[in-house]
């Protein structure tokens, strides 16, 4: 068996997919389901855009920033998956729990990787 290899941004990528997905099956003859599905497009899609931006980052500082950019993004996705969930405005809400877990497990990992990178600026900047 071959060893997989971790590509976070091809799980962002496929995130954003789903996102687009989600969005496009909310009931958009509400108010609330138009103005939340686009707001969702917009942050769902944004770490899969923004992950390469992170990566060509110029300086470790520079990459705190973009990865915290990346986790605000995130955090606003999962409160408008939940809020749109409790208001009932997906017409096919089978999975969205799922993308619920997703994007906290996303979470984690940039919180995670902040934090790391974090401690290495800091680190760099006492010597």
């Amino acid at each position: 068996m071959k060893n997989k290899v971790y590509d976070l941004e091809e799980r962002l990528i496929n995130y954003g997919v789903a996102i687009i997905d989600a969005a496009e099956s909310m009931n958009k003859k509400r108010f609330a389901g138009l103005h939340l599905s686009k707001q969702l497009i917009r942050s769902g899609t944004s770490p899969g855009i923004h992950y390469g931006e992170a990566q060509a980052a110029e300086s470790r500082k520079d990459f705190i920033h973009k990865m915290k950019v990346i986790l605000k993004e995130l955090r606003e996705t999962r409160g408008n998956l939940r809020m749109s969930k409790k208001a009932n405005l997906f017409l096919l809400a089978d999975d969205i729990d799922k993308m619920i877990a997703e994007t906290s497990e996303l979470i984690a990992i940039f919180v995670k990787s902040i934090q790391t990178a974090e401690k290495r600026l800091n680190r760099k900047t006492e010597k």
